[in-house]
Formats: structure tokens, C-alpha cells, sequence
């Protein structure tokens, strides 16, 4: 998998380019440092002060990963609106984490860091024409935008896969969505709403 870095802060920058040659990542790439190549990155380290359109229309295929470097909670939320975000991590993100976020995002799943994902959740209830959705439903559908699997979120709520994969049947058809992305963009939009 190849990784593009671009922060603002060079620190950070070296040290995320120093740990994911640690990590085995074969092409890394500070992107203000040394050109690509040619090489288009399959995710793309930005931060808030480093993401723009241009960026995007650079790298057309990356998958945006954001590091959250104390980003106010309204700008976060008008920032996944506006861009093509595919996940957000905090600085704080333990090692394990960081590592399974960037698979996740260059898997093409959503990674959203837990805190980010309780501030939206918390700040507003997502309420659906076709009814209200549930403290249970609520807690799956934090689950599912930190991108977890069926069976992670199982274990983490001590549920069966099954009884997951029906309350995300029943979220969805609430939301009338149908699909895990459409999930995340719906509950920033209930965020941004309020």
C-alpha cells in the first residue's frame, strides 16, 4: 500500500513517515519532501491546514485520512462535509489503532477516531421520519462509523453477529440508507443540522 503524508507540522509528519517504515509500508512519501513519482497514494495523511481542493484533485484516488490536531467540532463537521474524508484519526490514537485505521481506509471502509464520533452522536439524536432510533441503535451506529466490523462490534457490545447485522438492517431502513458510508454522511448531516 502506498502512503502520502502532508501535515503542517514537519515533526509530526517525520515521525508518522519514521514509524511507517517501522511498520513495513514499503512506499511512504512526505509529500512537501519528494515527489511521488508517479505513484498515487492509496491513502493520504493530511491535516486540517493541508487539506484542500487542490489536494484532491491531485491525488483523485487516495483515500483521505485526517489527523485531528484539535480541530473545533463544527469545523470538523463542515470539513467531512465539504471534502472527501474517508476517516479521522486522533493524535492520540494508540499505535494498533493507527495502523488499523490506515488499513481500514485504504480497504475503502470509514474510520472515524471514537471521541469524534461520540461529540457528533452525542450533540444530536439522528431521528428518522419513519421513527426514532434507539440507545442500542445509537451505540451500533457509533460503532459502525469507526468503521468496526459486524463481528468487532459484537464483541465489543456482547451481542451475537446476527442481532448486529439486524439492528444495522432496521437503522438503515429508519435513515433509508444502504450502506455504512451513507450511515456516516447521514449522522454528520444530523450534526450539522442542529
Amino acid at each position: 500500500m502506498h502512503v502520502g503524508i502532508h501535515l503542517s507540522n514537519h515533526l509530526m509528519a517525520e515521525a508518522l513517515y519514521q514509524l511507517l517504515v517501522k511498520y513495513g509500508y514499503d512506499h511512504v512519501v512526505t509529500i512537501e519532501r519528494s515527489p511521488t513519482n508517479g505513484l498515487t497514494p492509496d491513502v493520504l495523511l493530511v491535516d486540517i491546514t493541508t487539506l484542500s481542493h487542490g489536494l484532491l484533485t491531485q491525488y483523485p484516488e487516495a483515500k483521505i485520512l485526517l489527523i485531528d490536531t484539535g480541530i473545533e467540532q463544527d469545523k470538523l463537521c463542515a470539513t467531512l462535509l465539504k471534502y472527501r474524508i474517508h476517516g479521522i484519526l486522533s493524535p492520540h490514537t494508540e499505535l494498533h489503532l493507527f495502523k488499523k485505521a490506515i488499513e481500514a481506509v485504504g480497504q475503502g471502509q470509514i474510520w472515524i477516531d471514537n471521541g469524534s464520533v461520540k461529540a457528533v452522536l452525542h450533540n444530536r439524536e439522528i431521528v428518522s421520519q419513519s421513527g426514532h432510533i434507539s440507545g442500542r441503535e445509537q451505540e451500533i451506529i457509533e460503532c459502525a462509523c469507526q468503521g468496526l466490523s459486524n463481528n468487532e462490534i459484537a464483541g465489543r457490545l456482547a451481542l451475537s453477529p446476527h442481532t448486529v447485522k439486524a439492528h444495522l438492517t432496521r437503522i438503515f431502513r429508519k435513515l433509508n440508507i444502504t450502506s455504512r458510508s451513507k450511515l456516516m454522511t447521514r449522522t454528520m448531516h444530523a450534526h450539522d443540522a442542529q
